[in-house]
């Protein structure tokens, strides 16, 4: 079985696009998304038409929770005060605009998906098994990821909230992030499509970039009343 995993879409629908085109060149047999479907571009409500209409399946985010009830925060981290300005101002931008049906959308995601594969079983969340506001980068330590595994009992697990893409295996598990489609902080701008193989001798993991119109994206954004922060944070794959 071979799975496109769509990490942190945000609102870009663009990159969206990119990122199916390239699925069905790739010949995926199931995509799933993995939350966070709006927030920091202006395309919410057409991401979540997308998702809807081509019955991509998926995970709640911090951000579809947070939106889909009208909370106060994203729960997000920050790294400096302007950021955390930029992203409370994102923020009450989506839930302003976000449509009646994005939001009951937003909030009928379920937490977690799980299934087998040649007898294993996969767990598919947003950013780990018990929140889906924690940050989980590659350079924990071991016994945290072990921890994970045995929380979500699961061999495989697939997740994302970081916006920067990894695996690691430890002790048999395998460990996938699947970095993000609207957003991507590791500097590189193009969207990230993630490839995961299931096989009976193991599992196989791609991380494919597809560019898209960038600049259609970033006009859009400011365009928008949204912080043209994030335009430059688009350009620079920040």
């Amino acid at each position: 079985m071979k799975l496109g995993i769509l990490g942190d879409i945000h609102g870009n629908i663009e990159a969206l696009k990119a990122v199916c085109e390239t699925a069905v060149l790739q010949k995926v047999d199931k995509l799933y998304h993995l939350g966070d479907v709006g927030g920091y571009a202006p395309f919410v409500n057409e991401v979540v038409d997308f998702l809807v209409e081509h019955k991509i399946e998926g995970v709640q985010g911090n951000y579809d929770e947070a939106v889909g009830n009208n909370k106060e925060h994203c729960g997000c981290r920050y790294e400096n005060p302007l950021q955390e300005e930029m992203a409370a101002l994102a923020f009450e931008w989506t839930k302003k605009h976000a449509s009646g049906k994005s939001k009951e959308y937003m909030r009928s995601l379920p937490f977690e998906i799980a299934f087998s594969c040649h007898g294993r079983t996969v767990k598919i969340f947003h950013a780990t098994p018990l929140k889906n506001n924690l940050y989980w980068h590659q350079d924990r330590k071991d016994k945290f990821f072990l921890e994970m595994a045995d929380k979500a009992k699961a061999g495989i697990l697939i997740y994302g909230h970081t916006h920067i893409p990894y695996r690691r295996d430890v002790d048999g598990k395998v460990f996938i992030n699947a970095g993000s489609v609207g957003k991507p902080k590791d500097g590189d701008t193009r969207a990230c499509l993630t490839l995961v193989e299931c096989l009976p001798e193991g599992v196989k993991t791609d991380f494919i970039r597809a560019p898209y119109d960038l600049e259609r994206v970033a006009s859009a954004i400011g365009e928008s009343g949204l912080p043209v922060y994030f335009a430059e944070r688009v350009r620079e794959g920040k």
